[in-house]
């Protein structure tokens, strides 16, 4: 087994620079230090809760599709982060008060979730449930899951 201590950021690849540390700082990364943006290096946020993010670019593409999400043939790759909040409420009231989209929302047991995208379409899971760990996790994977066909 390899000796993993944490998650040390999140890299994600990114089309604008400020509209990028904008919409971050929306909600409540801040600003650590820009390496270079403009030459690949990334530009480092880190939110209060130790999330970091690493924003990577500039984008070369110009397609506006997050091909991992926003087309029916399913890609092997990353997809999304899923970050735990404590009221799926006050979220939704957060969101709805910075005209930020509700991309999608699934309940499953005691995890009730709701979907977002930033700038560049890639997609923030935020997940409500009681506890260190949701009941889901702790299911047996033969067993029925309804409400979890939600899940994109």
């Amino acid at each position: 087994m390899l000796s993993i201590l944490k998650i040390d950021h999140i890299g994600i690849r990114i089309r604008e620079k400020q509209r990028s540390i904008s919409f971050y700082e929306l909600l409540g990364f801040k600003l650590v230090i820009d390496t270079g943006f403009e030459n690949g290096h990334p530009i480092m946020m880190e939110h209060p809760s130790g999330i970091v993010l690493n924003l990577l670019g500039p984008s070369t593409s110009q397609g506006e599709d997050n091909i991992l999400m926003d087309i029916s043939e399913k890609h092997s790759g990353y997809t999304h982060m899923a970050l735990k909040i404590s009221s799926l409420p006050d979220a939704e009231s957060f969101l709805n008060e910075n005209t930020i989209e509700i991309t999608g929302r699934f309940s499953f047991k005691d995890m009730n979730a709701v979907f977002i995208r930033d700038p560049d379409r890639n997609v923030i899971e935020l997940d409500e449930y009681p506890g260190d760990s949701p009941a889901s996790r702790l299911s047996n994977p033969q067993d029925e899951l309804p409400g979890y066909e939600e899940h994109p």
